[in-house]
């Protein structure tokens, strides 16, 4: 009987509600930005009822993680209280194991008693790296970056297009990129609407910590060697991969390009598509706007006068400009779409998570409220 599913699920249609027993168990690998980015949103949002973060790994030392926890200088200083003991990290009066291994191996994960993995060192994107935390006692993982490719993990996933594929015995899923999470939603009501031929994106990205404030080496790209603060820079990128995968079919129709910017956050994609259909400003804007209103929480419109600043901390996926919307002749568009990289994504990394909770075969139940 449903009663004693080892993962008990009641879903109220309305309120979205999933009763479960007790916490999730997270980790995280990786205290950088977005590794910071998520536990504050955890935080900051309801799923801290529902979520447990036990252990954190990051090499950096204990002082400057509770530091920057602390103080953000993107985000602000932290709404509740941070403090440390020995090796911990204490939010609000929750205490967090803190280590600071190099390697997956180092950790006794299994100690921990996880249910899940939050991986945002960004290093690890192959199967056979990322199935190091596996043996090291980790059940299952769920990754802030894309993977080398679709065969690397269980499952790809940008939350409000294909969670549903989510069946609960996946053990390496990815969240894809905060790229891809801003413009997949919105090339997948432009191609259900007007039929797309060919889409150009051009990322006009924030800097990134892989940049160096004034000229320095770089492992690969000597593009990235330069001052990040100082010029506008392209770098590769694998949005175009990562679009067609999500959206296979636009196998063959998308190209990308990635320029970063020397702001601190907050990112736009300067997206350009044809169409089969006959378009204009107005017919694309009302399309738009309906996908703002059918997906809430995570895609937002706007036709004010805006700069990228007025974005920084917003939840949402993408916001798109439709003061920038452009049609040249009867089926060539250009659209502006904003997205906060940093804060945007990580409440993904929470959605993602939440939805593969209602699907877990654990052996403790959790709760989790899937968010309004």
């Amino acid at each position: 009987m449903a009663m004693f599913w080892s993962l008990t699920v009641v879903f109220l249609l309305h309120s979205e509600w999933f009763f479960m027993s007790a916490k999730l168990r997270l980790a995280i690998n990786g205290y950088g930005r977005i590794g910071r980015c998520f536990l504050r949103a955890l935080y900051e949002s309801s799923a801290c009822e529902q979520f447990e973060i036990v252990a954190i790994n990051e090499p950096a030392d204990l002082d400057s993680m509770a530091y920057l926890t602390r103080f953000d200088s993107t985000h602000g200083v932290f709404p509740g209280e941070v403090d440390q003991g020995k090796q911990t990290l204490i939010i609000n009066g929750h205490s967090i194991k803190v280590t600071h291994a190099e390697k997956p191996e180092s950790i006794d994960w299994g100690a921990y008693n996880l249910d899940v993995l939050v991986e945002c060192s960004g290093r690890y994107s192959s199967r056979s790296e990322l199935m190091r935390f596996i043996q090291a006692g980790c059940p299952r993982l769920l990754l802030s970056q894309p993977a080398d490719g679709a065969a690397e993990v269980d499952q790809t996933i940008v939350y409000g297009i294909n969670e549903h594929v989510l069946k609960g015995d996946e053990v390496l899923v990815s969240n894809a990129s905060c790229t891809t999470n801003a413009i997949v939603p919105v090339l997948a009501a432009l191609n259900r609407a007007f039929s797309l031929e060919h889409a150009f994106l051009t990322t006009l990205h924030s800097v990134m910590n892989d940049q160096p404030l004034i000229d320095g080496y770089h492992r690969s790209d000597l593009r990235r060697t330069r001052s990040a603060m100082q010029s506008i820079v392209p770098v590769s990128t694998g949005l175009a991969k990562g679009v067609e995968r999500l959206l296979p079919e636009l196998a063959g129709k998308v190209v990308a390009k990635a320029i970063r910017v020397p702001t601190l956050n907050v990112s736009a994609i300067d997206l350009m598509v044809t169409t089969k259909q006959v378009v204009s400003v107005e017919a694309i804007n009302t399309q738009m706007q309906a996908l703002a209103h059918n997906a809430k929480r995570l895609v937002a419109y706007s036709s004010h006068p805006h700069a990228s600043v007025d974005f920084n901390h917003n939840p949402h996926s993408a916001i798109i400009d439709g003061s920038q919307t452009r049609v040249n002749g009867e089926n060539f568009v250009n659209l502006l779409v904003w997205f906060d990289n940093e804060w945007g994504f990580a409440n993904r990394l929470l959605d993602t998570l939440g939805y593969w909770a209602t699907h877990l075969n654990l052996s403790s139940p959790v709760q989790f409220k899937q968010p309004a």
